[in-house]
């Protein structure tokens, strides 16, 4: 043991922060003293493993695998395409509001101009991508639970 002091209840105060803010670092330094606080964050895996997607959705997918094989080269060409709707954000993303629910949008579907086409969790947030437009759903591209990159396409309206 080095013998630094410490206080035991600026820790828990600090790590109490964490957990209210959702936050996974703390730092607070003083003259010569620091205390760092980190957690680990919440694993989001274990709710999208628990958010596999129900049964109906399973047919827009076997719609999808019917359909000629999408190669990497063309997946990246859709996001080129004038109907794509592409993730603003880094994060999780679920085609229903809580698992269970039927998906907020499926394949052929009319949609309207701002409805709610899916949701994207960042940072413990639920962000609700809507259609820029009115269309007919053509195609969703992203299973429920999926991690999704900033500008990646996850669906084609038309």
């Amino acid at each position: 043991m080095t013998g630094l002091p410490f206080d035991a209840e600026a820790i828990r105060a600090l790590a109490a922060i964490l957990t209210e803010t959702g936050l996974t670092e703390i730092e607070v330094a003083q003259k010569d003293s620091r205390i760092r606080v980190v957690r680990a964050p919440a694993p989001t895996q274990a709710f999208a493993a628990l958010a596999a997607p129900p049964p109906a959705e399973a047919a827009p997918a076997a719609a999808a695998t019917s359909a000629p094989a999408v190669s990497p080269v063309s997946e990246k060409a859709l996001e080129n395409h004038p109907g794509a709707v592409t993730s603003p954000m880094v994060g999780v993303v679920y085609l229903s509001p809580e698992p269970g629910a039927p998906p907020f949008v499926t394949v052929g579907q009319e949609v309207s101009a701002g409805q709610t086409l899916l949701l994207i969790e960042a940072m413990k947030t639920f962000n609700q991508i809507k259609a820029p437009r009115a269309g007919k759903v053509v195609r969703i591209l992203v299973a429920s639970g999926a991690p999704v990159e900033y500008g990646q396409p996850l669906l084609i309206l038309e």
